[in-house]
């Protein structure tokens, strides 16, 4: 499994469902990885994630979720049973963008 550092540069609801959201990523790679995932409950406003630095796999085949073609899967804990949600993120805000854990 690579796990590397991206950077969410857009984030859009996908109409007609509740829980998925269009990811833009810039992992340090031209073009950006577009990323769905099923985190739209929790950002009301997913503009708030613009800019979040946080941990995602990027070696898993594309995937196409509802029509939209899937090139990673977020790395996020809880939100189940009442559990608080979060993104996992760097401890160090300046690691750099396409980063790859060990």
């Amino acid at each position: 499994m690579e796990i590397r550092v991206g950077r969410i540069l857009t984030a859009d609801r996908i109409p007609d469902t509740d829980k998925l959201l269009k990811l833009s990523v810039d992992f340090g790679e031209a073009p950006p990885r577009q990323i769905v995932s099923g985190i739209a409950e929790y950002y009301p406003d997913p503009a708030a994630l613009i800019g979040t630095k946080c941990l995602f796999v990027t070696n898993l085949e594309p995937r196409t979720i509802r029509g939209h073609e899937s090139n990673g899967m977020l790395f996020a804990m809880g939100g189940k049973e009442g559990m608080p949600f979060s993104l996992i993120v760097p401890q160090n805000p300046n690691i750099p963008t396409g980063t790859a854990g060990n």
